[in-house]
Order: structure tokens, then sequence, then C-alpha cells
């Protein structure tokens, strides 16, 4: 068994890696700044803060993404010096050090704590607050909208996981649970996909064994190697994976091969350093520390799910549907199967403390601008189709715009499209109207030009996207059967 004080020593470094956006550049130009730092006394949180002169009157309240608890104010260095050279106040927490990488119980306490702490060193108090964030520090950006009361007067979220973490937890597991029934796996060892006992080490384990089957799968030869990837693809389209690889061109949506080959290349080609090899290493390596901060409880369950269902409501259903034809294969009587053997079921507990802290109602209180690359391999775009349509049925539309970048890779943007992206919602706050500042024209003329007077910031990507429909949505939690509500919803 991989201890887990052993296995996140080892794994730390490779995780900022990964997550980390655009590399410093020598060429910014320097500005006057003041660092601080600080902590926080109800857990003991870190925080830091930069503040320039002159100030514009603006705090960006930034929240940093899965991983160590280590306070950040801005998503990179780049970013962080053409921010401060507009003149915006920096400031972010490193949320509860002693809580899991998952931080969701302390950090949207944490981080307005952390805007009461700078409030005291600022020249005067903030005309505006804006709250910023990167992956899962999206969605706390998000959650800090709906719990606003006036502390905010905006938001940007950055490939946020604003879906929320129960369909987050639920699409990855329904997938991986279609890996083991579907797939031959000749370890002989069982796949545990729940229940990693605070384990982040045996979630790396489950990762390297799913990773092991889809590569066997994906080089199998003959009509069982069609057999094989049909089954795998299928698994993968309940997953959320792109399609488009690093390194590939964009596959046509009626060459249902190079669509799943895509697919296979991003979650499970080895292409980082050991531990975390793959993506799928990377995403079994985490989900433990959602139990964590569940309280131990697995939130995640497919029983009483119709696999049928998510299969043919989604996006992914031309290219699954083709793969099974060309092998051959009976893809109601694999749907069937997957449906009749579903039994994982979820701790209530646990699903409650996910459902409290991590799931957004979309009854955001200030304007909010989502940015997310289109070919994400750890947050899928499909997110932002969920996202918007939650906070539609909050009735709050008029306050949401969504903005997509034509790039691979989670939170792979460039610094100028980062700093248009807070440009446009500082104008909203400032004229009390969105316009036309937001659409994908616009957005992409700010970074451009930010980019003509600056190419360090990078040639930005911005275009018109419309993101298909998240596939494992799962539906209403049952806590009696512990899945799946059992009547048609």
């Amino acid at each position: 068994m991989i201890g887990r004080r052993t296995i996140a020593a080892l794994t730390a470094a490779a995780l900022v890696a990964a997550l980390a956006l655009t590399p410093a550049s020598s060429g910014a130009q320097t500005t006057t700044s003041t660092h601080y730092t600080g902590t926080l006394t109800v857990d003991g949180a870190t925080w830091i803060a930069d503040i320039p002169s002159p100030w514009n009157g603006t705090v960006l309240l930034y929240s940093h993404g899965f991983g160590p608890p280590v306070a950040a104010d801005a998503p990179d260095p780049v970013t962080q010096q053409a921010l401060l050279e507009r003149g915006y106040a920096l400031a972010g927490s490193s949320y509860d050090p002693n809580g899991s990488w998952w931080a969701l119980d302390s950090a949207v306490r944490d981080q307005f704590d952390t805007l009461n702490a700078v409030d005291q060193l600022l020249p005067s108090r903030p005309r505006h607050v804006i709250a910023v964030g990167t992956s899962m520090g999206g969605l706390i950006s998000e959650l800090e909208d709906e719990n606003s009361y006036g502390r905010l007067d905006a938001s940007l979220t950055t490939c946020g996981i604003v879906a929320g973490g129960l369909n987050l937890n639920n699409y990855q597991l329904d997938g991986e649970y279609a890996m083991t029934q579907l797939l031959p796996n000749t370890s002989g060892a069982p796949v545990e996909l729940v229940n990693f006992d605070d384990n982040p080490g045996l979630g790396l384990q489950a990762g390297q064994q799913l990773t092991t089957i889809a590569q066997s799968a994906q080089a199998a030869s003959g009509p069982a190697g069609r057999v094989e990837r049909a089954r795998l693809a299928l698994a993968m389209s309940l997953m959320n994976v792109a399609d488009w690889a690093p390194g590939q061109a964009m596959p046509s949506p009626f060459d249902a091969g190079a669509q799943e080959l895509g697919q296979y290349n991003i979650q499970f080609l080895n292409s980082g350093p050991p531990p975390l090899s793959s993506t799928m290493d990377f995403v079994e390596f985490a989900r433990p520390y959602i139990d964590i901060a569940d309280g131990g409880g697995s939130a995640s369950w497919t029983k009483g799910v119709n696999f049928g269902r998510l299969l043919y409501e989604s996006s992914y259903a031309p290219e699954v549907i083709s793969l099974y034809r060309q092998a051959g294969l009976n893809l109601n009587r694999d749907l069937d199967q997957l449906t009749r053997n579903a039994n994982i079921t979820a701790d209530p507990a646990a699903v409650r403390s996910l459902e409290q802290t991590s799931v957004p109602t979309g009854r955001i209180q200030v304007p909010e601008l989502d940015m997310h690359t289109i070919s994400d391999q750890l947050v899928p775009v499909q997110q932002e189709n969920y996202y918007r349509h939650t906070v539609a049925f909050a009735g709050r539309s008029q306050l949401l715009r969504q903005a997509f970048v034509q790039r691979q890779l989670h939170c792979n943007f460039q610094p100028s499209e980062l700093v248009a992206g807070v440009l446009a919602v500082q104008h909203r706050v400032d004229t009390g109207r969105w316009g036309s500042v937001a659409t994908p024209q616009a957005l992409e003329a700010s970074a451009t030009s930010l980019a003509d007077a600056d190419p360090t910031l990078g040639t930005p990507a911005i275009i018109p996207f419309f993101p298909p429909p998240l596939s494992g949505n799962n539906g209403p939690f049952d806590p009696f059967t512990g899945g799946s509500y059992p009547f048609p919803w």
C-alpha cells in the first residue's frame, strides 16, 4: 500500500506543475508594489497580498486551484505583473493548511477573511472587489458570488468546476465503472473505485490500474481491438473526455476513430513524469481528497443510474454508436449490463456535505464571467453548459457571461486572455451593464490589443463556442437507497 504522506510528498511538485498556467517571462515590466503576508486566526490559513502604487481602487480576490495549501494572489507571474501594472491590488489565501486539498470546507470563509485583513492595509476602502479563481478556485469564486452579500462587485471564474463537486464525482465514477464492467482486466486484481480510506495513494493505485486496462484495450488488434476500443469510447463518453489532444489536429465530428484516439491520448497516454503519468492517474489521485473533505465517506454512486439515458442524451452518442457498429457489437446490451449491475452506493452524509460546500445553486448575486478552454482534460468544458442552465433555472442569466478559448489543456490561458477577462468584468462593474464587452469578438480584440502592446502576454484565441451537454448527470440522490431516485426525472 502506498502511504498518504509518501504519495503527497512524491506528487506535490508534479501536481503544481500540472496545474500551472503560463510560465513567467523576463519581458514583463516592473512596477512599484508592496508585498504583504499574514495568518488567519480561525484556522491558521496564510494569506498574501500585493498592493501597487498607484492603486486603481479595485481588489482582485484570487482563489487558487486544487493542490497544496499555499497562498497565491494570481494565476501566474506574468498575469500578476500585468494586473499590478494596471493598478489592481491582489490578494488570496492558502485555505485551511490542516484540511483537505479539496478545500471547500474553509475556502470561501478564508477568502473573505483575507479580504477583511487586506482592507486594513489599503490607502482607503476599495471601490470594487472582484473575485477571480482558477479550476477548483473557479468554483470557490462562484460560491463567493452566491454568498457575496455586498462584499463583491463581480467575479471571474477560469476553468472552473462550476457544475459542482457532485457531478464531478459521479461522471468520473460512471466512466470508471463502465471500464471495469466491459473491458478485460488482465492483472486479475480488482479495481477499487470508491472508499479509499482517506488515502490518495489508494486512489492513485486505482488510476494506474485503469490506465493499464485502457492501454491494453487501445493496443489490441483485429476484431477484438475494435470491440475493446468501442467499449473504451463508451466509458470515456461517460467521463466527458475531450477528443482534441495536444499535438493533434482537431478530429472531424464524422471520424469516430480519430475522436476515440484523441480521447485515449488525453485520458490514458503516459505524458507526464511518474507517479502522475496519465490524466487518469491524476483524476484518481485527487478523488480521495473529496472524501477527506466530506468526513471520509464516498459521495458518488452508480446504483439506480440509467446508463442508456446517459449515453443517448450525450453529444458523444454518434461516436459511440458508430464504433459499436464497426465492431459488430450490441450497444444496448452493454448499456443494459451497466444499468443492471450498477450497485455502488454513496454515503448520505458525504453527499449532504458535498452539496452544502461544493455545489452551485446558480443564485449568483453579482455579475460573473466564466472562461474555459474548449479541450480541458480535467474540467470538461461541458461543465459550462450545465452551469449556464443552473443559473438560468435560478433566474440569474442576465448576470452571467461565458467565454471560450480554442486551446487544449486545463487552465491553458494566455495572460492576455485573463487580463482581458478582468477588464471586461471591470467594465461591467463600472457601467452597470454588459453591453458587448463580453462577446467573443470584443474579448478577442481586447486581448489582441494587450498582446500587441506586450508580446509576453501571449497570442489570444477567444472564439464563439457553445459547449455540449454534460454527460454523467446521475440525477437526484435518494438517501434511502444510496443511489439515484428510482423514477424518471
